[in-house]
């Protein structure tokens, strides 16, 4: 299944989504944006924080300022302020502001939080980053933190510790996974627009199944945002 018609995106409608958490915002925001190229829509990808300097998979990039542009369709255009070892830096709000209200790109995907590669974060005061005109926040989680140390798995450990009322010597579970996202300084501590959780990695049917839990007891909690489980580089949902 494709990932645009997963979250629910109305092709014909512009739309501004916002990534936030860990556990492959990256990877999720050029798989989508590859799709809605393949549709024939204009599409920008930027930062409010940082993500990796992008080497391949577009069509136009620009630093600091977009003027006299007018994007094709079928289009991939990279945004962002600088590049400083090997990382784009986001431009700031009122210049992604003055971009969105031109409304050159029929999808703008913003990399909206750091979780400096790991799959699972805990968010500081400033985090996450997320403009006022986004329609959709897509929060993330890598399934692959189950079964893994807190101290060794997640950013910012002293603040998730902190949430989730755990140690950093002990290990994650499905049930600290739904703690942590239904705590309001949790996952989803700062939204805009409809809320979708993905959570991600689901490489084989145990962690298939363990997603499947954590959606199950979400709900049963009154989480009544989308949840899906899912392997984001093989497009597959469950």
């Amino acid at each position: 299944m494709r990932i645009y018609e997963s979250l629910g995106l109305d092709i014909y409608k512009r739309e501004i989504l916002s990534l936030i958490g860990g556990g492959g915002k990256t990877t999720t925001i050029f798989a989508l944006g590859e799709e809605l190229k393949g549709l024939n829509k204009k599409v920008l990808i930027t930062t409010t924080t940082a993500i990796y300097n992008p080497e391949k998979d577009y069509d136009h990039y620009f630093l600091r300022e977009i003027e006299d542009f007018n994007p094709r369709e079928g289009g991939i255009t990279i945004f962002g302020d600088r590049v400083e070892k090997g990382k784009l830096k986001g431009v700031p709000l009122s210049k992604f502001k003055e971009i969105i209200n031109r409304e050159l790109f029929d999808f703008v995907l913003i990399e909206a939080d750091g979780a400096k590669g790991k799959p699972i974060k805990g968010h500081a005061p400033h985090e996450p980053v997320i403009p006022k005109n986004t329609t959709k926040t897509i929060g993330i989680i890598g399934l692959d933190s189950l079964g893994k140390k807190i101290g060794d798995i997640v950013h910012r450990p002293e603040i998730f510790t902190n949430i989730t009322n755990t140690r950093y010597s002990d290990i994650i579970d499905e049930e600290i996974i739904i703690r942590y996202i239904l705590d309001p300084e949790g996952l989803f501590k700062v939204t805009q627009g409809k809320r979708i959780l993905l959570l991600n990695k689901a490489y084989n049917e145990k962690t298939i199944l363990k997603g499947s839990r954590i959606r199950r007891i979400l709900l049963a909690n009154g989480f009544k945002d989308t949840v899906l489980v899912t392997d984001i580089k093989r497009k597959k949902f469950y």
